[in-house]
């Protein structure tokens, strides 16, 4: 009894001011029945038993918290028992409980204490840099330096263009925009491998390009080092153009002749060299440079190329064609010899020529062989029609004066004219042009009445 009197005292003790009022009113309006009180009992014993748990549970966190250092005063119910939201510290229980790399580490922090910090220079990335306070600011271009791919890509059509144009100053003017860098020696190279593979007129105009680089856009020592490549190159560049030693060898005697080349430039490879390609064309400029007893330019060295030629020489050059083919009967070869002339514009004098020829050949099978080759050179394209026009258009003005010598020379033309239209060499209207072979009518006199004389 007395044990259970004290626990009641204390359950009383523990309850609240409202509760405590209501059981003394209970007590004070009369007895409580047995049902009433056995209620009255659960209830107070569950409410003991809540405020123990809740006890205890707080007891144990500060108690926690009391252990590890932390600030008693804190909020028990906050997550995780964190009482600073601010705080770094491990709650892993690890380490000593300092900061990273003593205050120094992380993002946006001023660095360990102590630290002293140089003066640093300026950076122009920096969102803080201030233009105005850096001096006058200087603005230039920067140009990337072109790789050996890059560079053929560039240069190659920049050299194709000069050989239509033939302007060296242009060709300057365009590579001093490149940034070439340590690879501007590719630049004869690469002209001297593009011309092998093109006409006489091209290793002209090459040989031309590089005498007038030296000094501005290259060196002779990018020169040198330029044709010590291309006579390594030499047994992949024969692959393509056989004749490429000899044709090598003459772009080296050119160069030194027109100083683009150093004069020792022969001598350091005496005795050095083990390739037959490379000695064949080393040998060729020796001689070549050994013919002259002067050190003078060798600008016969490719001949005379395209329009530079004389007209007389053009002409004398298409004569020797047309009677080798009329030996010979190899169109092949009189197309060939043609292109080799490089003269597209002056092609109407072959038409020219070969219509006199024919006026003045006796037998039918000069007629026939000429109808022939002009029919090849028209369905290549060779000869244009503007070309073939102007060519019978000439032999028809000076037909009276041809007629002086060859009495037949208007039959002969209506022939030969008739037989080039069948084979579609050329138009009717050229045809019809053609002066006739009766000539012209002429009236007696004025006295007989308007009269034709028979």
């Amino acid at each position: 009894m007395i044990y259970q009197f004290v626990q009641l005292s204390n359950l009383y003790g523990d309850m609240d001011g409202d509760e405590e009022g209501l059981l003394n009113d209970v007590e004070v309006n009369g007895s409580w029945t047995p049902q009433e009180k056995a209620l009255h009992e659960a209830r107070l014993k569950a409410k003991a038993k809540r405020r123990v748990r809740r006890t205890s549970s707080r007891d144990s966190t500060r108690e926690s918290l009391s252990d590890n250092g932390a600030d008693l005063g804190g909020d028990p119910t906050s997550p995780k028992g964190k009482t600073n939201a601010g705080d770094r510290k491990s709650r892993m229980g690890k380490g000593r409980g300092l900061p990273k790399k003593g205050g120094a580490g992380g993002k946006g922090v001023w660095g360990a204490a102590g630290m002293v910090y140089e003066m640093e220079e300026p950076d122009a990335k920096d969102p803080n840099y201030d233009e105005s306070s850096q001096g006058d600011t200087v603005y230039a271009t920067v140009t990337p330096e072109l790789d050996e791919r890059e560079l053929e890509k560039t240069v190659s059509p920049i050299v194709q263009e000069y050989f239509e144009h033939g302007d060296t100053k242009e060709v300057q003017m365009l590579l001093e925009g490149l940034n070439l860098g340590h690879n501007k020696y590719a630049v004869s190279s690469l002209a001297v491998s593009l011309s092998l593979e093109g006409k006489a007129s091209h290793r002209e105009l090459t040989s031309r390009l590089l005498s007038d680089m030296v000094g501005k856009v290259l060196t002779e020592k990018d020169m040198a080092r330029a044709f010590d490549k291309m006579l390594a190159d030499l047994p992949d560049l024969i692959l393509d153009t056989p004749e490429a030693p000899q044709m090598l060898g003459q772009f080296i005697a050119r160069a030194i002749a027109d100083h683009a080349l150093p004069m020792g430039f022969l001598d350091c490879y005496k005795g050095k060299v083990d390739c037959d390609h490379a000695r064949a064309a080393l040998d060729r400029a020796a001689v070549l440079l050994s013919m002259k007893t002067k050190m003078v330019r060798l600008d016969n060295v490719w001949g005379v190329g395209g329009g530079l030629r004389p007209v007389k020489h053009l002409i004398k050059e298409m004569n020797l064609l047309l009677k080798e083919y009329l030996i010979s009967g190899e169109v092949s070869e009189a197309e060939r010899c043609l292109r080799d002339l490089e003269v597209p514009h002056f092609h109407h004098e072959l038409v020219y020529e070969a219509v006199v020829m024919v006026l003045e050949s006796k037998g039918e099978s000069a007629i026939s062989m000429m109808v022939k080759l002009l029919k090849a050179f028209w369905e290549t394209g060779l000869i244009t029609l503007d070309q073939m026009n102007r060519g019978f258009q000439r032999v028809y003005d000076e037909l009276p004066e041809i007629n002086l010598d060859v009495p037949h020379a208007h039959t002969i033309m209506e022939s030969f004219v008739d037989l080039c239209y069948q084979e579609s060499v050329i138009t009717k209207q050229l045809r019809d042009a053609c002066p006739s072979s009766r000539g012209r009518k002429r009236f007696v006199s004025e006295g007989d009445g308007g009269t034709i004389k028979q």
